[in-house]
């Protein structure tokens, strides 16, 4: 008869997965670092046209804040026309900036977008439904790395095992990094070490994950980690900056994730004016500059990288 396991001998066979057994309450500091020795890097969400690029770089320059990647067309890069597409790529490289961008095909936009409006179908994930929404994702992203990217958001993990591949057998550029979006509602060390042996680069934790949660996903993956210290109402609108700190200090090598506003339904509808997206995105920057002077007053010794990181993949050149 198969006798149940203690809770000792469940946390030891995880923990000899690679997968810490308890979460990490002792909080331990990351032995890890960027490759320049950088702790944590500025990160902003909603760069949603050419003109929110331009708006960013200048409130960057003029506030004096490194802002080291963008997440950009999180309202889905189709709604952007080819020429925006490269004038925003092109600005970034100039800039020294990391682009993510957030390929247009999602489930929301087939026929069965209903499903996604009532509870129980909202709980089902955003992964893609079929192969012709597949192919429809994968072209819209091909149009982007011709337009010069080379970052792109992703959630689902389908999506992702082909997209691995064709990055192995250069069906796109060997350099392409790809981001697990925090709407695949990864929270644990296994979930975390499943997606990095998929290829994922870089991945946003949900965003509530405590800090012994997120120093146990650090002892499980040394891929870079991208946590919200700013995000909308509609996932909880913390502001989490006085424990930038303590994340940075267990996370590292991360990302200060910046998302402020009611919920990513309202603020990243494509009808939504260019101007309000380039007044939005200069209260971002105001929010990133509060966290590097947190981050200066607080942990001075936990440092960040300069504009234009070695290892920052910037778009193509044109």
């Amino acid at each position: 008869m198969f006798k149940a396991k203690s809770l000792e001998q469940i946390r030891s066979f995880m923990a000899g997965l690679g997968i810490p057994g308890r979460d990490a309450w002792e909080l331990p500091s990351s032995p890890l670092t960027f490759p320049d020795g950088a702790h944590w890097r500025l990160e902003i969400a909603g760069l949603e046209r050419a003109s929110t690029m331009e708006a960013l770089l200048a409130e960057a320059d003029r506030r004096q804040v490194v802002v080291h990647r963008v997440i950009a067309a999180v309202g889905g890069s189709t709604y952007c026309d080819f020429a925006e597409l490269k004038a925003m790529a092109q600005m970034a490289r100039q800039a020294g900036v990391e682009v993510i961008m957030t390929v247009g095909q999602r489930k929301g936009w087939d026929a069965g977008a209903r499903e996604l409006a009532t509870p129980e179908g909202g709980m089902q994930g955003w992964r893609l439904r079929g192969s012709d929404q597949i192919s429809y994702w994968l072209a819209d992203l091909m149009r982007a790395a011709e337009a010069g990217f080379r970052g792109f958001l992703v959630y689902d993990e389908g999506v992702l095992l082909i997209l691995d591949q064709m990055r192995r057998e250069g069906f796109l550029p060997p350099e392409t990094i790809f981001k697990f979006s925090v709407f695949g509602g990864y929270c644990n060390a296994a979930g975390a070490k499943v997606l990095q042996s998929l290829g994922v680069n870089t991945m946003n934790p949900s965003s509530d994950v405590s800090l012994p949660i997120l120093a146990g996903i650090r002892q499980a993956v040394d891929m870079t980690l991208d946590v919200y210290v700013s995000i909308v109402d509609s996932f909880g609108g913390m502001f989490r900056a006085y424990e930038a700190p303590e994340i940075a200090r267990v996370a590292a090598p991360c990302y200060f994730k910046i998302e402020p506003g009611t919920s990513e339904g309202d603020i990243y509808k494509p009808w939504v004016s260019e101007a309000w997206h380039q007044e939005f995105v200069r209260q971002k920057v105001k929010i990133a500059a509060i966290v590097q002077e947190i981050m200066g007053r607080h942990a001075p010794g936990l440092t960040t990288s300069a504009a234009g990181a070695a290892d920052l993949v910037l778009p193509a050149a044109d």
